[in-house]
């Protein structure tokens, strides 16, 4: 990537001889393919290749961000011009500026085991999806698919910056998906299954996936309704992790900056059990979330968002950590046509010592949880509320499955009576056990 930083620092040091006070640049290059197949045929497949690179150019505290796609001396000419222009008319933000030489990382970049040098074919991700279909429909009672798909895609990311910066990495990524169809007319039920890694050799096989996909579809035929109650709920791990979607938000340090948090005040603060830690670690060896420095170039760590139950930290990047007060700890993200702005990367919830089934046999009546729909949650407030659908348990067994109900509360309480199953398995980048919850208002017929 010698030649991209090169460019960049190229880029750089033509918008400060045209009056910029400071400048950074990121570009990205992409490749991808993917294929996706239902009943036995190909129905979409596609490869992409390409570049872009994104200008940040500061005049004082006026800044502006450009974009662009080709790398000829006359676009990057005008790419400076333009940003230039744009930046001495924009109003001023007190917090914009690029780190110190000193914050930036220093030494040997430690090694992620990131990158996966080996590129599938066409035809190997072909086979892929046509197995983990077939694997689905040879489960009793599949009687459809919507189908499978499987994909591969590398990232080079180059970033570099008038204050020194330099650096680049590259990434890759696997996945494999399959979604079946149960029972006939007006009693069809779907459901999926997913695997992601970034070695492929980390992944769940095709046959599992399908067949676990064939199964959970299989399992909500017959779907009833249930009445209006307050009961314990259970979130499976697949919809668990949106749990922790939301928190990621409340602790996001913009949000807490223009006060639209529901956790704005509560640093130091109580806000889980005193057993639960949630955890982001950007340094997890193949982790899907990964990066040994931020997009600012500061270097990323490990850090217990929430310790023994108490909030710790916010996701910062300078910006917000300027405003704020505070010293950015590795957590910006962005795109080329986008400055900075905080983000997780590996985020988890610590996991606990019962088993979902163990949970469930201890609830008594309560609602399991497989799937949720829309987002009725309010950042500002914290008031919850989703549609859900999942199974009933009575007796601490599962009874029958139920659909069409909406689960209701408020994200504080929530927190403050969550409880971790043991199942943890980092699948997406933000991750989670299931979880049980005291109680929440099920509203049904």
């Amino acid at each position: 990537m010698s030649d991209t930083l090169n460019l960049l620092q190229d880029l750089i040091t033509k918008a400060k001889s045209q009056g910029a006070d400071a400048a950074d640049a990121v570009y990205i290059e992409g490749t991808s393919l993917s294929v996706h197949c239902r009943m036995g045929e190909i129905e979409q497949l596609e490869r992409s290749e390409g570049f872009d690179l994104g200008l940040r150019v500061l005049i004082g505290k006026r800044q502006a961000i450009v974009s662009s796609a080709d790398t000829s001396t006359a676009a990057l000419d005008e790419l400076v011009s333009r940003a230039i222009s744009m930046a001495r008319v924009v109003p001023e933000d007190e917090f914009a500026g690029l780190a110190e030489p000193d914050q930036l990382i220093s030494g040997k970049i430690v090694d992620l085991d990131m990158f996966d040098p080996h590129e599938p074919s066409a035809d190997a991700l072909e086979e892929m999806a046509h197995k983990a279909e077939q694997a689905g429909m040879d489960i009793k009672g599949v009687t459809n698919s919507e189908g499978a798909g499987a994909s591969f895609g590398k990232t080079r990311v180059a970033v570099a910056a008038s204050n020194g910066l330099a650096q680049a990495y590259e990434r890759s990524g696997f996945s494999l998906s399959a979604s079946l169809i149960a029972g006939e007319g007006t009693g069809m039920e779907r459901d999926w299954d997913y695997t992601g890694a970034v070695w492929a050799e980390d992944m769940r096989t095709p046959e599992d996936v399908g067949k676990t996909a064939g199964e959970y579809a299989v399992r909500r035929l017959g779907a009833r309704k249930v009445s209006s109650q307050t009961v314990p709920v259970i979130y499976d791990a697949r919809v668990a992790r949106s749990l922790l979607g939301h928190l990621s938000g409340a602790i996001n340090g913009a949000a807490v900056g223009r006060g639209t948090s529901f956790l704005k005040d509560s640093m130091n603060e109580q806000i889980f059990a005193s057993s639960i830690n949630i955890i982001d670690d950007p340094l997890r060896k193949r982790g899907l979330s990964s990066a040994p420095f931020d997009d600012e170039g500061i270097a990323t760590e490990k850090m217990n968002m929430i310790e023994g139950g108490k909030l710790t930290s916010w996701f910062l990047d300078l910006r917000s950590a300027r405003q704020l007060g505070l010293q950015t700890r590795g957590h910006a993200s962005r795109g080329v046509s986008s400055t900075p702005h905080p983000s997780s990367s590996n985020f988890y919830l610590q996991p606990g010592d019962q088993s979902p089934e163990e949970m469930i046999s201890e609830m008594g009546t309560g609602l399991y949880i497989t799937e949720l729909i829309g987002m009725g949650v309010n950042q500002v407030t914290g008031d919850y509320s989703r549609g859900a659908s999942g199974f009933w348990v009575e007796g601490g067994e599962i009874a029958y499955p139920v659909s069409e109900l909406t689960v209701a509360g408020n994200l504080k309480e929530m927190f403050l009576s969550l409880k971790p199953a043991n199942d943890l398995d980092f699948r997406y980048g933000t991750d989670s056990p299931s979880i049980r919850l005291d109680a929440m208002m099920v509203a049904g017929v």
